[in-house]
């Protein structure tokens, strides 16, 4: 359970990065039902710290409080600043231990500097990810993704991307309505795909137009049914060809990618919150057959609905027939 959550500062950090981290773990959203972390700033050497603006912060705490940690949090940093060498290991002891790592941008390079990226996937800011590359090369650097989790090891592409990193730790250890609240006091969308582009291709000015928007709104309100791009492109009044194009330039991702992440969100929210079937919460989402949602699940999420609903529910527990039915299923799918 993420409970404990210790960010580390460093010299030549980024402000909004670390605030990103502050926002979303340091702020206590009990009185709206969300959670509140045991959150602390440290350092290595306690003391004022130059940020890469040029201002100080004045950190008092060293990196003691780290060591039960349940989740270490690195911001993004001025890069070619020494690392101090406590710092590396408060990382390295943490993966060890089976802790969250999550790092924000140009933090992915301390990450790799610990060598806890070694043998995975990691992503940073697209501008950074040669770099990356080339100094940590037995990492697999994804420039064009908004995050990566490989086992725990939450890598995080720049500036708002890691509040879409943060919220998936959080969405992966406390479950959506946790993520909601939070999204929502912060006023940004509860979840963005890791796997969506860094950077969107139209000018935010020229993006979604009312008829677009329109477009958008209607597929959330129709997640029950099923959408095909030709369908879509004929309600947008565009050809399939301009409707996919358009709509991957906009929001950064394929119209099928998008219908699968809002059905997903949606069937998280019904097995926390109601006591429906799998087969009534594929119908409701669009999955069609609860076999076809439970592939979706083991896929993105790496669990069934049935142990989702046991983590997350508020009831923490599933219909027999369900639970018996989707271990079956995740049994045989281990089998292929």
């Amino acid at each position: 359970m993420l409970h404990k959550v210790v960010c580390v500062a460093i010299p030549g950090m980024a402000p909004f990065e670390f605030g990103v981290i502050c926002e979303v773990f340091g702020i206590d959203r009990s009185e709206h039902n969300g959670p509140a972390f045991d959150f602390h700033v440290v350092t290595a050497v306690p003391g004022a710290l130059r940020t890469k603006l040029g201002f100080d912060i004045v950190v008092h705490d060293d990196l003691s409080a780290a060591a039960d940690a349940d989740l270490i949090a690195i911001p993004a940093y001025e890069a070619g600043t020494d690392i101090h060498p406590d710092v590396l290991r408060v990382v390295q002891e943490a993966e060890a231990r089976g802790a969250w790592v999550l790092s924000v941008c140009s933090g992915a390079f301390i990450l790799g500097a610990a060598g806890i990226l070694d043998g995975r996937r990691s992503t940073t800011h697209w501008m950074y990810a040669d770099a990356l590359a080339e100094a940590y090369p037995n990492t697999t650097v994804d420039p064009d993704v908004l995050f990566v989790d490989d086992n725990h090891v939450v890598t995080g592409a720049g500036t708002a991307a890691g509040i879409d990193a943060a919220l998936h730790v959080v969405r992966r250890e406390l479950g959506a309505g946790a993520a909601n609240v939070i999204a929502r006091r912060m006023v940004v969308p509860p979840q963005r795909d890791g796997g969506q582009s860094q950077f969107i291709q139209a000018p935010v000015t020229e993006r979604c137009s009312d008829s677009f928007a329109e477009i958008v709104d209607w597929m959330m309100q129709s997640l029950d049914q099923d959408l095909t791009v030709d369908q879509l492109a004929r309600r947008a009044l565009m050809s399939p060809r301009t409707f996919a194009r358009r709509f991957r330039a906009e929001l950064g991702t394929t119209p099928t990618a998008w219908l699968n992440r809002q059905r997903l969100m949606l069937a998280q929210q019904l097995l926390e919150e109601t006591d429906d079937t799998l087969d009534l919460i594929a119908v409701q989402t669009g999955f069609g057959a609860a076999a076809v949602m439970r592939h979706h699940f083991v896929r993105t999420l790496q669990t069934t609905p049935t142990a989702y609903r046991r983590t997350f529910g508020r009831r923490r527990a599933a219909p027999a027939n369900d639970a018996g039915r989707d271990e079956l299923e995740y049994d045989l799918v281990g089998l292929s």
